[in-house]
């Protein structure tokens, strides 16, 4: 009797709830659920380095930033580097990754302070989706988290022919802002070097005199485009736009 008590109490536990939504929405079964459970964890809610998922969300951008970078690598065979590194630049932006995080309902598992208001509209789950990443290498191997990515985010939740048809020029949107504003703004090449056999090129963008950042491409125009994006972000994060 006392055995199955204890099998039942162990079926109807938080761990094997977890275990469920997970292989829900993984698509295949936990093995190590630490894993898994590490991940979910904000550092809001515990700000202990090895009881936290910062650890895990830097090892899943690794893997989403290389394997994004294969799949558009063999999907488009005839495209540029610029424009294989803007599409890539899209897709593991934090602001599509949260939007992933949500659609598949990661935020409903994500352990945070729930009385901060702000973590409500900002990035954290697109950043537990990066850590639930990181897991599922532990977890599975690199075949595994290639297929998670491939098959259960990328496929089903991110429009990537969308993105590849929507042009959008950060500079010319640089310029127009500037122009509105009135504010001084030029493109100035602060390095130009060889690396690896090609030539690199340095984009900074001067704001009324000012360097507000830079940008790096294999040409002038790439990275002058890179250069624009990093600024139209700095300048939404200041509340500029």
């Amino acid at each position: 009797m006392r055995r199955l008590l204890a099998r039942i109490k162990n079926f109807f536990s938080p761990d094997k709830q977890l275990s469920a939504q997970l292989e829900h929405l993984l698509g295949f079964k936990p093995k190590h659920l630490p894993y898994y459970q590490l991940a979910l964890v904000h550092r809001s809610k515990l700000d202990e380095l090895a009881r936290n998922n910062e650890r895990l969300e830097y090892l899943g951008d690794a893997f989403i930033g290389a394997i994004v970078g294969e799949y558009l690598f063999k999907k488009y065979p005839t495209q540029s580097e610029g424009f294989l590194t803007e599409m890539r630049s899209r897709i593991v932006r934090r602001e599509t990754l949260n939007n992933v995080a949500n659609r598949i309902g990661l935020q409903k598992l994500v352990q945070y302070n729930v009385h901060d208001r702000g973590f409500e509209r900002s990035h954290i789950f697109g950043n537990a989706l990066e850590a639930l990443v990181g897991a599922v290498y532990l977890d599975q191997g690199y075949a595994k988290t290639r297929t998670f990515i491939i098959k259960q985010l990328l496929q089903k939740y991110v429009d990537i022919e969308m993105m590849a048809s929507t042009d959008i020029n950060y500079k010319n949107q640089l310029l127009n802002w500037a122009q509105v504003n009135r504010h001084t703004l030029s493109f100035e090449v602060m390095e130009n070097k060889n690396e690896r056999n090609r030539r690199m090129f340095t984009v900074g963008i001067m704001l009324n005199e000012t360097l507000l950042c830079e940008g790096t491409a294999f040409n002038k125009k790439d990275a002058g485009q890179v250069a624009a994006r990093k600024a139209l972000e700095l300048l939404a994060e200041k509340e500029m736009l």
